[in-house]
């Protein structure tokens, strides 16, 4: 295997699996703290699989630490399930960030926008090139939202409010494009959505599988591009 030029970075075992099973090579687990780092060659070009763990501090500190490992000459990737939040999304659907927020941040009080933390951008925006090469790979473009709450139906009315335009949410991928943003390493989230927002999680554990493996082969067909 060759040096890498993507890690791509997943948060569940379920999102792992669909990229491991596209891949024509795999090189054996290596722990960055509680990070699961592989080798993997998707399309002939070797890249790296980051399992992160769930959560915003887990996906910053797997981002971190594979930039420290890989160079800044990668680009970050966050793959794998995610809600949707606009009424016109549905399960089965691929989201690729055109820009994330950090829908927990809230510094309205010293003038900052709500969802911008103090001395970032009021959004992350998505590498323009990786953005239009996912969309070309069968993904919908538009705004991703990022906290560390799981998203059920009540949370979902207050944040439709509060962020009118995002289409989906997760909770790694804002946290990563902030490293990203901090590196000046070109960044863009990918996500199948698996649920609806619904009451409970049924929604999410009965379709993470299928929405994994749609965001996992977006993602390879981005690569290719």
């Amino acid at each position: 295997m060759t040096v890498a030029t993507t890690v791509i970075l997943v948060a569940m075992e379920e999102e792992a699996a669909p990229f491991l099973a596209l891949a024509s090579e795999v090189s054996e687990p290596v722990l960055i703290g509680r990070a699961a780092h592989q080798g993997i060659v998707l399309g002939g070009s070797m890249h790296v699989l980051v399992r992160t763990g769930i959560g915003m501090v887990n996906g910053a500190a797997a981002a971190e630490g594979a930039l420290a490992r890989y160079g800044a000459d990668v680009a970050l990737v966050s793959a794998g399930s995610a809600g949707g939040l606009a009424p016109d999304v549905s399960v089965g659907d691929v989201i690729v960030s055109s820009s994330l927020v950090n829908v927990a941040a809230d510094a309205r009080a010293f003038g900052y926008a709500l969802g911008q933390t103090p001395g970032m951008p009021e959004a992350y925006a998505g590498d323009a090139s990786l953005v239009d090469a996912a969309v070309a790979a069968g993904a919908r473009d538009g705004a991703i939202g990022s906290g560390e709450k799981f998203v059920v139906a009540d949370v979902a009315l207050q944040m439709r409010d509060d962020f009118p335009n995002l289409l989906a949410v997760d909770m790694e991928s804002a946290a990563i494009a902030q490293v990203a943003f901090n590196h000046g390493v070109p960044f863009v989230s990918v996500r199948g959505v698996s649920d609806l927002c619904a009451p409970d999680g049924t929604e999410f554990l009965t379709h993470v599988d299928d929405a994994a493996e749609r965001s996992a082969r977006v993602v390879a067909g981005m690569l290719t591009r």
